[in-house]
């Protein structure tokens, strides 16, 4: 039994052999277990040093020596020095480190001792001497009897996001979504980053000062622990059944306190009107003085003065003079990040299907001319579109950080679709002409650039030169569009480089301002400014535009009527605006008396600015594909 050549003979236990590092191993412990009853997750750091010290068969003479085992870092390490100099120090230099004894753990009795378990002060000895005498077979942590002694039992608590925090924040956004009439039932990224950032002190998007993590990287957990379904590509999040019940809670709890709250601020507000009554008729005249100043427009902008603002509260309907609540003010917007003259650089951006693919040494010669005339361009993937330019935030490297921080970028408003006149000729045969301008025209930037590109003589393509020039001319007048002609691959780099530094120097001096998609639609958030601009980020601009992005029955609907010979984008909006979806439109089919009722439906729906009628042929067309119960004849 002695010899440890000798075979473990089966229904026998193997002797274990002494740990050769009792002290570090008993330092370790006593740490772990208090990080355990701190609730700290320091615990799990020790526990892993601790096993990887109970797998070394040889002693260690200090702490600095520990540092080729596993889990040990300078941290456990100094640590370890220091309560060996301690020990050192009470018991003297020759004190024995390795072969200590009983009598030599007077440090660590002390420490049990003043723990507050009594089950500890009943034979804190025994256990520590248990723990320095036998190396357990259990690497991950002491037995079950054992761990009633040596630390707390670790009890999963429930997970409950701090207030105002990421995870706060995303789960209440997902669960207003959810709430809302009409719910698609799942968010994009973008998306939830909107909503969730009114409820989060910390930004989605931007990294804190000295790290990489923002509020967002609180979804990873809330994916982990089965609060937030991801599926899709692009990524779609929902709840789940449990992240609907931690929302309940957290929205229950927020209304408890709002109303505690509430409750507290109107029992002061009594006590302050007792106060406050010799003083009516002297806060009666300010507050005329301070209407009379928000309607002339003296001394408030938008809204946001400081009287205004501290009035909220005391402003009620008197005789013929307006209160604060029938003021209209407008909504100021307030941007997520702004770019400052000076901060940015105007970079075009080049779609990489410009670049590769098909006949790679013309594809590379726009980017040679590019580069020869200095532009600064950026390749990347576009959903829509070839070219189009964004400003470009100038960071710095942070002291500290291996890499500089990633810089924030503004879409532009101008967007180009170059077309060479064999592309632009298939593109019409197979329909994506069509399509193409429509997603330009929906895709928020204000400006669409149509680039076309002649490539010799067209008498070889497949669609008669009249019909392209009048494709062309319709792109211009009724799309309004901007369309640019150019020779060859030369002159449209010529161009491309041209319009570069108009941008540069129109928008050199101005202030740009981040805002959303949904938001550029509403034009009484930006107040006219020739110094200010309000551009949507290049993240929502390109996840926008993705065609295969999550879309809904009127988006599809759209896109069906598209496929109808004679109905363009804007029809197809004419029709949308009556029958939002295809079961509306067929109900208004049932309603119809007789046949030719239904073939007259639509006709008399205008579109366009001219707002012209869509007429009976193309109602007659629409109204035989969807009332038509067999194959059309």
């Amino acid at each position: 039994m002695s010899s440890k050549s000798e075979p473990v003979k089966y229904g026998r236990k193997k002797t274990v052999p002494a740990c050769p590092n009792p002290l570090f191993l008993m330092w370790l412990t006593e740490l772990r277990d208090a990080a355990a009853e701190n609730k700290s997750k320091m615990q799990y750091v020790y526990q892993k040093a601790i096993s990887s010290l109970k797998k070394y068969p040889l002693p260690l003479k200090n702490g600095k020596e520990a540092k080729i085992l596993q889990n040990f870092g300078d941290g456990i390490c100094k640590i370890l020095d220091d309560k060996l100099a301690q020990y050192y120090a009470e018991n003297g230099q020759d004190a024995p480190v390795h072969t200590v004894s009983v009598d030599n753990l007077t440090v660590g009795q002390e420490k049990c001792k003043k723990k507050k378990n009594p089950a500890m002060d009943t034979a804190p000895t025994d256990e520590a001497l248990v723990m320095l005498s036998s190396n357990s077979p259990e690497e991950d942590g002491p037995s079950p009897s054992k761990k009633k002694f040596l630390c707390k039992s670790r009890k999963g608590r429930p997970y409950v996001p701090q207030k105002r925090s990421g995870g706060y924040a995303v789960l209440l956004a997902l669960y207003q979504d959810f709430q809302k009439v009409g719910s698609k039932g799942f968010l994009t990224k973008a998306e939830l980053q909107r909503e969730a950032q009114p409820l989060c002190d910390k930004s989605f998007t931007v990294p804190e000062l000295g790290t990489r993590y923002t509020a967002w990287s609180s979804v990873s957990t809330l994916i982990q622990k089965d609060f937030v379904l991801k599926t899709n590509n692009p990524a779609r999040y929902s709840l789940t059944k449990n992240g609907l019940e931690l929302a309940r809670k957290l929205l229950t709890n927020e209304e408890n306190t709002s109303n505690v709250n509430i409750l507290e601020s109107s029992q002061k507000n009594e006590s302050e009107q007792i106060e406050t009554v010799d003083l009516a008729e002297e806060e009666e005249t300010d507050e005329v003085n301070i209407i009379s100043r928000a309607l002339t427009g003296e001394g408030t902008e938008y809204g946001q003065s400081s009287d205004l603002r501290g009035m909220s509260n005391l402003c009620t309907t008197q005789d013929g003079i307006p209160t604060l609540r029938t003021l209209n003010v407008p909504h100021v917007h307030v941007p997520e990040f702004t770019l400052k003259p000076g901060c940015f650089d105007i970079i075009l951006c080049v779609d990489f299907v410009e670049t590769t693919g098909g006949s790679s040494a013309r594809k590379q010669e726009l980017v040679t001319e590019l580069k020869r005339n200095g532009v600064n361009f950026d390749v990347r993937k576009l959903h829509v579109g070839d070219f189009l330019w964004v400003a470009r935030e100038k960071v710095n490297f942070v002291p500290g950080q291996l890499r500089a921080p990633q810089p924030r970028e503004l879409v532009l408003d101008y967007i180009v679709e170059r077309k060479r006149m064999d592309d632009l000729c298939g593109s019409i045969i197979d329909g994506r002409f069509r399509e193409q301008k429509f997603r330009l025209k929906r895709c928020g930037l204000k400006k669409p650039i149509y680039l076309v590109e002649d490539c010799g003589s067209a008498q070889h393509l497949s669609v008669p030169e009249s019909t392209l020039q009048q494709a062309i001319v319709n792109t211009q007048v009724v799309d309004n569009f901007f369309i640019k002609q150019t020779k060859d691959v030369r002159e449209s780099a010529a161009y491309l480089t041209i319009m570069t530094r108009y941008l540069q120097s129109l928008y050199m001096n101005k202030t740009l301002m981040s805002c959303f998609k949904e938001e550029l639609k509403c034009e009484q958030i930006f107040p006219p400014s020739s110094q200010s601009c309000i551009f949507m980020t290049f993240m929502e601009f390109n996840e926008g535009a993705m065609k295969n992005k999550a879309q809904t029955v009127k988006e599809v609907f759209a896109r069906q009527l598209m496929q109808i010979s004679g109905i363009s984008g804007d029809k197809a909006v004419a029709i949308l605006n009556n029958y939002s979806t295809p079961s509306r439109l067929l109900e208004a089919y049932k309603e119809c008396a007789t046949e030719q009722a239904q073939e007259k439906l639509l006709s008399g729906i205008k579109y366009g600015k001219l707002q012209r009628n869509i007429g009976p042929a193309l109602s007659k067309t629409i109204s035989q594909l969807y009332c038509t119960m067999g194959p059309l004849s």
